[in-house]
């Protein structure tokens, strides 16, 4: 399995944002993870299209839209033409999931669905033919900080279950209080891509990057 660190630029120092996304892309980082929040479906606010479309020109990570925003189908086109590859959208934002997922892949991007700790895992299970990432969410959305809920193991654990009886290859990703003491449990339990804000952006950049990618050789 081929495990991903994404770091989530909402930790980011946006003063030297652009230095600081060249370090966890020089040192291994392959994902860049934006959290794209509206007020509404949770309560903050944090950046949109500009912010990833100014990013795009300076980096060649994989650019992986978190969109937690009230019925996100109203924006994926925007986000395709700011530079994202991969988009992932909210069970308990859309008001049609499959069309939701349907546009994504029909513009030629990745398709991503995550569901919030108090949604059951089973509610992905009809969805797993369209799309081609499921993130768990190890803490409720809206802020960054957070500790890791340490119920979202077992969680993590049915999803790679069902993705298994699918036979099809879909990542696994976890949002939420991801550190690098408990990086080696959450691989163990099934996920593959794993956001980390904080443990990345927290003191030195460069080494923090260089840490998970020592984690991940020691698990791969």
């Amino acid at each position: 399995m081929k495990y991903v660190i994404a770091p989530s630029i909402l930790s980011a120092d946006f003063t030297k944002l652009g230095s600081e996304i060249k370090e966890t892309e020089d040192n291994g980082a392959a994902y860049l993870h934006f959290d794209v929040m509206d007020g509404m479906f949770v309560s903050n606010i944090s950046f949109g299209i500009p912010v990833m479309k100014s990013i795009r020109k300076a980096t060649r990570q994989m650019m992986d839209a978190h969109l937690m925003v009230q019925d996100p189908i109203r924006y994926v086109e925007a986000f395709r033409d700011a530079g994202a590859d991969l988009i992932t959208v909210h069970y308990e934002a859309c008001p049609d999931v499959r069309k939701a997922l349907v546009k994504i892949k029909d513009m030629g991007l990745k398709a991503g669905l995550s569901i919030n700790p108090n949604t059951p895992v089973e509610a992905v299970r009809e969805y797993l033919e369209i799309v081609d990432m499921i993130l768990i969410m190890s803490v409720y959305p809206g802020a960054g900080g957070q500790k890791f809920i340490p119920e979202s193991l077992e969680r993590i654990r049915d999803a790679r279950k069902m993705i298994r009886e699918t036979g099809r290859e879909i990542d696994l990703e976890v949002d939420g209080g991801v550190t690098l003491d408990n990086m080696p449990e959450i691989m163990e339990a099934g996920a593959n891509i794993l956001v980390a804000g904080s443990a990345v952006f927290g003191g030195d950049i460069g080494e923090n990057v260089r840490k998970c990618m020592e984690i991940f050789r020691k698990n791969e």
